[in-house]
């Protein structure tokens, strides 16, 4: 598989360096960076990361037939790779797992942030840039963010930081390509986004941000649009899209 690395020494967001230059490149071109001064997160957050100690990468997806209402695809496809790659390195530590929407723990810790955009020209999706913050040898964090974690903490471990760049993008566009090229494929990437979604089991608090109220309840579903159904122990089922309802810590 052929894949382009542009190696930066300091960029104010991957993201946007790659947006700016997607229009020259093909589908799997990624952008790294040593430094990232603006990285952003979901909800609009910063995203912390020491200089070279930690993944900053874009990767540009170019998918087949891929629809504007079908874009969580894309998502599922990026979550499902770094998680097959994370469990390779980790696989004596707690489980590693999907925060739905695209958020990957290890445990109760966040491990590695997604942030995806896309370009859409009429009906279809011209190409998609996927955001990527994934802690590797930091191994403190001074943000105000809630539950950081790194592969360091876990293994004790140092890292080649380039060497996994190209392991995490060549998985993420073998998951890409599966799903979109490949019969039933759509459907087996789906499956696996399921089976590793964390807090699967069992139920759990999450905040209701549709009624300000705060519950328990259990997932029973993500829907091929990303929708999140949840249901609480007496029964009460309910349907969530990003931003209408988080887990509780």
């Amino acid at each position: 598989m052929s894949m382009e690395i542009i190696r930066l020494d300091e960029a104010l967001s991957t993201n946007s360096h790659l947006s700016a230059i997607a229009s020259g490149c093909g589908h799997g071109t990624v952008v790294t960076a040593y430094a990232q001064t603006a990285g952003r997160g979901q909800r609009g957050n910063s995203w912390e990361s020491a200089p070279g100690e930690n993944i900053t990468m874009s990767i540009l997806l170019r998918p087949e037939g891929v629809e504007p209402a079908a874009q969580f695809i894309i998502s599922e496809a990026v979550s499902v790779g770094i998680v097959r790659v994370l469990r390779r390195y980790l696989p004596a530590v707690p489980e590693v797992a999907v925060k739905w929407p695209n958020d990957i723990y290890v445990g109760d810790g966040k491990i590695c942030g997604i942030l995806i955009e896309h370009a859409i020209v009429g009906r279809r999706i011209d190409y998609s840039v996927a955001g990527i913050g994934i802690n590797v040898n930091q191994s403190r964090f001074l943000s105000d963010a809630p539950n950081p974690v790194s592969m360091t903490q876990f293994t004790g471990c140092r890292y080649d930081v380039g060497m996994l760049v190209r392991e995490f993008a060549a998985e993420i566009l073998s998951e890409i390509d599966k799903a979109t090229l490949s019969q039933g494929g759509a459907e087996a990437l789906h499956a696996s986004y399921l089976s590793m979604l964390w807090r699967r089991d069992g139920f759990h608090p999450y905040h209701d941000a549709l009624t300000g109220r705060d519950i328990m309840a259990r997932i029973a579903d993500v829907a091929l649009t990303g929708h999140l159904t949840l249901v609480t122990p007496g029964g009460e089922s309910a349907t969530y899209a990003f931003k209408e309802v988080s887990a509780i810590l």
